[in-house]
């Protein structure tokens, strides 16, 4: 970050006071106005709802355009590592700063597998919930809880113990999440498999049982990996925000991740891929689609196609191409075309890629569109897909918080609000209130 000579001047009409607002460039991006002095100096702060014009941090992790369709990590390209980068080389290049080489790449590989099993009480934790429970809402308790079996790596001031858990998250999170999945079939718990890839080894974690071999498909196991490192980072979202608030307090990183994990929960966040099959379901069929299209025309209609453009990116979402390709690949592998919500699902695609309504106003299909196609053919369950989501979301909360804690200008955060309550009042007897 560079602070250039030019600045904001301020002028308070209402006492005449004065300020110089210092600007700062990044490496990419717009300049940032420095509001830091702003409250001590002039008795006022800004008001941004959602701080959708507010830099809470500086980072060097991942750098967002939405208008050109741009998602870099560390300054690679996404559509870059996901053709030519393993998942876990791009964790390694989201923690540390630069891919690893292959000596790097072999110890970090190690090193998260043999982290990858759970303390075995675990396990008797799990049978604590009902076996329909929500699989996020169980995923915030066992990731929560895992600060009450790894005292060890919990003192934020020490950076090898950030480090162990940090390691400890990504390795355990895969074992985390296909429990959650075992849990809610009735199924047995499988144990990881330091043979397997991550990949590998998550589809074994969901998919395999004691009663026969099993042998993930390549093809699957590479789109899963592309679908983690679609989801490993995406800057200062809800989610991201939420992990960094709650390490600014001080709080371990098991609390901070679980905090993340419930921020995701949310339908306008990591539930958008659920959403998508909810709205496929709604439609039903593909002599359905017509009437549907009309209805997100329509401005007066609520109805929204779900999975169609994107928060930030005003243009392509840059995971959605390599997501679309993907996707074609999952489907030929599975040969589900047939399958009727799949069937429903390619045809609203054409539509969009081929109708001026959607082509002109950029509603092209994102990343939750075919994220959730994929899970929809591979077996998983509805329920499952935002737990996907923060599987892959780990271990960019983790360098984030990283980051923050390593940050010299980081402080606990503290937004400030526009009060519009009552003004001040005297609290009147009892018996003379009417």
């Amino acid at each position: 970050m560079t602070t250039n000579s030019e600045s904001v001047t301020l002028i308070n009409n209402s006492n005449g006071k004065q300020i110089d607002l210092p600007l700062h460039s990044g490496t990419m991006g717009p300049k940032v106005m420095d509001i830091r002095k702003l409250y001590s100096d002039m008795d006022v702060f800004t008001y941004d709802p959602g701080y959708t014009s507010t830099g809470s941090c500086k980072s060097a992790i991942t750098y967002i355009d939405g208008d050109e369709g741009v998602l870099l990590h560390r300054g690679y390209a996404i559509d870059d590592l996901a053709e030519n980068c393993n998942f876990l080389e791009v964790a390694y290049l989201i923690l540390k700063g630069e891919l690893p080489n292959a000596a790097e790449k072999a110890k970090f590989e190690s090193d998260i597998s043999h982290h990858s099993m759970l303390n075995e009480q675990v396990s008797f934790f799990y049978r604590g919930f009902r076996r329909d429970s929500h699989p996020m809402a169980v995923m915030c308790g066992v990731v929560g809880a895992l600060a009450a079996f790894y005292h060890d790596s919990t003192d934020i001031n020490d950076p090898h113990q950030r480090m162990i858990a940090s390691y400890r998250l990504i390795a355990k999170m895969p074992t985390i999440t296909g429990w959650t999945y075992k849990y809610s079939q009735g199924q047995p718990f499988m144990y990881p498999q330091n043979r397997y890839s991550y990949s590998e080894n998550f589809l074994h974690l969901m998919f395999a049982t004691p009663c026969e071999a099993f042998e993930p498909s390549p093809v699957l196991s590479r789109a899963m990996d592309r679908i983690l490192i679609l989801h490993a980072d995406h800057e200062q979202n809800a989610s991201t925000s939420t992990v960094r608030l709650a390490g600014s307090s001080g709080a371990n990183p098991f609390a901070c991740i679980a905090a993340g994990i419930a921020s995701l929960w949310g339908p306008a966040h990591g539930g958008a891929n659920e959403a998508v099959l909810t709205m496929l379901h709604e439609i039903g069929s593909v002599d359905r689609i017509p009437e549907f299209i009309a209805k997100a025309k329509d401005k007066d209609d609520p109805f929204r196609l779900m999975g169609f453009g994107h928060r930030v990116y005003k243009n392509y979402d840059p995971r959605a191409k390599i997501m679309q390709r993907t996707c074609h690949e999952v489907l030929d592998e599975l040969g589900v075309h047939d399958e009727p919500l799949l069937k429903l699902a390619m045809e609203l695609e054409r539509i969009a890629l081929e109708d001026e309504y959607f082509v002109s106003r950029k509603l092209f299909p994102n990343v939750d569109f075919y994220s959730g196609i994929i899970f929809r053919a591979m077996g998983i369950p509805t329920s499952m897909f935002t737990s996907l989501f923060a599987l892959a979301r780990t271990v960019g909360w983790i360098a984030q918080w990283n980051e923050m804690l390593t940050d010299p200008d980081q402080k606990i955060g503290r937004p400030r609000q526009l009060y519009v309550g009552a003004a001040p009042r005297k609290v009147q007897p009892l018996e003379q209130r009417g």
